[in-house]
């Protein structure tokens, strides 16, 4: 049934945001940005259609975050990241100066908060027993 729920859907959406995130950039030499911006590197017509999914990905994963979350959500999502890092710091498990470390922390916790975007009405339904609007049986 497509309106099943569950731990493992919501890992599914994460997995995917990950990759999403983490495709697009990380402190690494692999990433669409890293491939762009590496020295010789000629734009063509892998990198665009490349550039183009990653796009349009991008775009799913933003309208709906945005949509099923507005922008309390998000932001009250990204202050709650914000102090996670912050604690991170504060614990001393991680190091400010360590741009490669605060940068892999920052991209997980972006794909989390895509992630529960992508999955905020079937939690709020789980929670609370609304539906959305555009929520319609078949």
């Amino acid at each position: 049934m497509a309106n099943n729920f569950d731990a493992g859907s919501f890992l599914w959406r994460w997995v995917f945001a990950l990759a999403l995130v983490l495709g697009t950039y990380n402190p690494t030499d692999y990433s669409y940005v890293s491939w762009v911006l590496a020295e010789g590197t000629q734009f063509g017509p892998v990198i665009a259609i490349v550039g183009i999914v990653l796009l349009i990905l991008w775009i799913i994963y933003l309208r709906a975050t945005f949509l099923s979350m507005g922008w309390l959500g998000i932001i009250l999502g990204a202050a709650l990241f914000g102090c996670i890092v912050w604690l991170f710091v504060d614990l001393d498990w991680i190091q400010l100066d360590s741009a490669s470390a605060l940068a892999w922390v920052s991209l997980v916790l972006i794909s989390i908060l895509l992630a529960v975007g992508m999955s905020w009405s079937h939690i709020r339904k789980r929670l609370t027993g609304q539906i959305d609007v555009d929520d319609v049986e078949d």
